[in-house]
């Protein structure tokens, strides 16, 4: 019977291994390396493991990159959510300007995803998915100020946040991929004052 000490060494040897092919990947992309024509020999070889050890972790490549911009979309979601409409447009520019650090951290992989979306079912629907997590939170949010009387009734929650939600974030990707990092905090201001006084309705 294999003993604790050999179990707990063959999974820390499958996690480093696993580890190892995500930081690869990104690498080569940061590098400038096209996703679709990217092999996975290639890969495997980068990381330094067999290629028979990354399909013990990935079934193809998709599976790979929807795994880098799980992380990517993780990080961006805690901070989207983490912001309540309690203070000012300013405090919302705040939020984007840290949720565009995060994209343009991860903006070869964004860019990965913009590209293999359009061929890929797959990629694209987990890009859905995952946006409409931001989606349901700020009908949430927009609900509740509703409620307390800070939005206008009249709102149209699932309208306006479709417009918002989808629209933000494709401006934010074409930001990062035009302007550099010294126009963020301009560029944030701008998308704050759009959702603060366009849909939150808070008097100028």
């Amino acid at each position: 019977m294999p003993s604790i000490t050999r179990r707990a060494s063959n999974a820390a040897r499958r996690a480093s291994a696993e580890a190892d092919i995500l930081a690869t990947t990104r690498r080569l992309l940061d590098d400038g390396a096209n996703f679709t024509e990217l092999g996975i020999q290639h890969i495997a070889a980068e990381a330094g493991v067999a290629r028979s050890t990354f399909y013990a972790h990935f079934r193809d490549k998709t599976e790979l990159l929807v795994r880098l911009a799980t992380t990517l979309m993780d990080t961006s979601f805690g901070i989207a959510s983490a912001w309540e409409p309690t203070t000012d447009a300013d405090g919302m520019a705040a939020a984007f300007v840290a949720v565009m650090g995060v994209y343009r951290e991860h903006a070869a992989v964004l860019l990965a995803v913009a590209e293999v979306a359009t061929y890929d079912a797959i990629v694209r629907d987990f890009w859905r998915q995952r946006l409409a997590q931001f989606t349901e939170r700020t009908i949430d949010v927009l609900s509740a100020e509703q409620a307390a009387g800070r939005t206008p009734d009249g709102v149209d929650l699932v309208h306006a946040t479709r417009v918002i939600v989808p629209g933000g974030e494709r401006a934010i990707f074409d930001h990062i991929t035009t302007e550099d990092a010294s126009q963020d905090e301009a560029f944030a201001r701008e998308l704050a004052l759009i959702w603060w006084h366009g849909v939150y309705r808070r008097p100028t």
